[in-house]
């Protein structure tokens, strides 16, 4: 599976010009084919769930043109019904398409079949078929009854008179009825049975619908009257808003991580009711300014955010991100009324508590609400992201909590926001890393635990973890051949670093890690596959604010490929020989200078001849030669690099 690990983050801010809103999109995108004229559409969010809106409608005889390199549109409108009477169209996961067209195509005279994903095919359209029904439309399941796939046939429609639909499970359902029932040319009203649920949304529509000529009278949110005798009208040019969904992930990195992040593109003035979202936030104590075309997030003076119970039906798709800002909360936090995230791209609300307690949550799921309680420390973890664009945005949050994420599939971000991560990586600052590699015996060790001390940063000698694998193996009983057991310790390594001494589970064990049934163990361990692989994980874990210097193999090449500063230590063979030598000496140890040299060479050669990630200075790393150098030499050569 692709995956994208995202470091650990010290903070957020800056500005974020927002994609076009794929609700806005969508429905322009439907408006504009349906009416008389040419539009012209600015702005028009480019994914995957508007290309196959798009695909769909050239499909049906629609004519439209794109502008070269722009996200500006031409659609030449149908001036009512399609022209085309016979299609089979996949539609993808693409929920905003799927439901207004199946209610326009069945007020279209003709014969369609509509398709999608295999979650596309469980998510519900019993209820907007059934209102269909209800003026002499022909839709049958080729599937699960109330389930697309569908196939819709010429019927007689019988305009007219009350239609009812249900609210309480989706919005699309009502927004299809309405955008679709101008085509019949005779006044009909439709009345929600239950709670509307999403009310903003239809807003969307009727402001939307009124720009292309059609007014729909509406009482409350029960009754709904589209005039008759009336027709789609080119407005001319329509500009799509931001989206308002995505400025939340923005809004919320801003409020979490110290800000100010701006999101442009929507404002005070949008139509949108997930500009709310930021009303949210200001209720968690985050500081809030709006402008007309923008919105503006800071951390509470506090630095954390406020606990919250909050009813979330008017903001479903933004409300997932409370779910994870909850993490950063102060205390037990709580979303209501969003039953309607059990029929979006995925269970929602099954899928965000699996995850949050992936990373140490408590989690109280229930069939419209979640509970979310923060852990005193977020845990790292790969996050399954369902095939669901807001799972993998909502959890890339995560990294504000000095702690390492894994988001599963990416690329899901395409349905609405392709360029997500890279906007993301803009506004956000990662926890710094020092990476010095090197030939044994180079001096890597003292340099990088003087430089981590004079940084304040946090410090990894790499060369010691196999060790340490191998000691607390020995202490647990476990043989040199238990590679599940060595894994597991390998994977959470109580091992700390300070002042040039090696510490595992609080013990002082830099001399007991160099025995001899320790240093034996240690090149057993390092042979199993697991162990290997539970250590590289364990490395990145230490990386931590404020910053992580970390020394050994690969440091620069594998384990921290995105430090800002890499450093390849070395020094001749004959000078690291005399180095090692004098140690030796030092601690009453024999030691022949001939033999030392010669085993540093031969290790050189293998380092250097491996397979995989040999040892090599890498092109974005800086020598450092400190044969001529003293130790005081050398760490001030890496720090100036570092504050350059």
């Amino acid at each position: 599976m692709e995956f994208l690990d995202l470091p650990p983050l010290l903070g957020a801010s800056g500005r974020v010009r927002l994609p076009g809103s794929k609700s806005i999109s969508n429905r322009t995108l439907l408006l504009a084919a349906l009416a008389e004229g040419e539009t012209d559409i600015r702005d028009l969010l480019a994914s995957d769930d508007v290309e196959r809106m798009l695909e769909a409608l050239r499909a049906l005889g629609v004519e439209w043109t794109r502008e070269e390199d722009s996200a500006n549109y031409r659609v030449r409108g149908v001036g009512g019904a399609f022209p085309v009477k016979i299609a089979d169209l996949f539609l993808g996961n693409a929920g905003t398409a799927f439901r207004p067209l199946t209610a326009a195509l069945a007020l279209s005279g003709g014969e369609y079949r509509l398709s999608g994903v295999p979650r596309m095919h469980e998510r519900p359209i019993g209820d907007l078929v059934d209102g269909l029904r209800q003026v002499g439309a022909d839709i049958r399941y080729t599937g699960n009854e109330g389930f697309p796939p569908l196939h819709i046939r010429p019927a007689q429609i019988r305009p007219g008179g009350v239609v009812r639909v249900r609210g309480d499970v989706s919005s699309q359902f009502l927004t299809a009825l309405l955008m679709a029932l101008p085509l019949t040319g005779v006044e009909t009203t439709v009345e929600v049975v239950g709670e509307l649920i999403s009310k903003p949304y239809i807003g969307i529509t009727l402001d939307l619908m009124a720009r292309f000529g059609v007014t729909v009278r509406r009482e409350g949110w029960e009754r709904f009257t589209i005039p008759g005798g009336v027709r789609y009208r080119s407005p001319g040019t329509v500009f799509v808003e931001g989206d308002a969904s995505s400025a939340s992930y923005f809004l919320a990195a801003g409020a979490i991580g110290g800000g100010p992040v701006r999101v442009e593109g929507v404002g005070r003035d949008s139509i949108q009711g997930d500009v709310r979202f930021a009303e949210a936030l200001a209720q968690l104590g985050a500081h809030i300014e709006m402008g007309d075309n923008w919105i503006e997030a800071r951390a509470p003076a506090s630095g954390r955010l406020k606990a919250f119970d909050l009813d979330l039906n008017h903001i479903p798709d933004a409300a997932m991100t409370l779910a994870v800002a909850a993490l950063f909360a102060d205390g037990p936090c709580r979303l209501r009324n969003i039953a309607s995230w059990r029929v979006k791209e995925t269970d929602r609300i099954a899928a965000m508590a699996t995850e949050l307690r992936k990373v140490g949550a408590i989690v109280e799921e229930g069939p419209d609400y979640l509970g979310v309680t923060a852990p005193a420390r977020l845990l790292p973890a790969a996050i399954d992201t369902y095939d669901d664009h807001r799972m993998a945005m909502c959890f890339s949050l995560v990294s504000l909590g000095d702690c390492r994420v894994r988001i599963n599939d990416p690329k899901c971000v395409n349905k609405t926001f392709p360029t997500y991560f890279e906007r993301f990586a803009e506004v956000t600052k990662p926890v710094p890393v020092v990476a010095i590699d090197g030939p044994s015996a180079s001096g890597k060790g003292t340099v990088a635990a003087r430089v981590a001390e004079a940084l304040g940063y946090h410090c990894l000698d790499s060369g010691s973890l196999y060790r340490l694998v191998a000691l607390a193996g020995i202490r647990g009983g476990l043989s040199f051949d238990d590679e599940a057991g060595l894994a597991a310790i390998a994977a959470t390594l109580p091992a700390r670093f300070a002042d040039g001494r090696v510490f595992l589970a609080g013990e002082d064990v830099t001399d007991a890690i160099r025995s001899e049934e320790a240093s034996g163990g240690a090149s057993k361990v390092a042979a199993l596959p697991a162990v290997r692989s539970a250590l590289l994980d364990r490395q990145r874990d230490y990386r931590h604010a404020p910053g992580l210097v970390a020394e050994g193999r690969d440091m620069g090449s594998v384990i921290f490929p995105d430090a800002g500063t890499k450093i390849f230590l070395t020094a001749t063979a004959e000078a690291r020989a005399e180095r090692r030598y004098k140690q030796l000496i030092e601690k009453g140890m024999a030691a022949n200078m001939k033999s030392l040299l010669k085993d540093l060479q031969d290790r050189d050669a293998r380092d250097a001849a491996r397979t995989v990630a040999p040892l090599q200075k890498l092109p974005d790393a800086a020598l450092l030669d400190t044969t001529e150098m003293d130790v005081e030499q050398a760490v001030g050569f890496v720090l100036d690099r570092v504050r350059s």
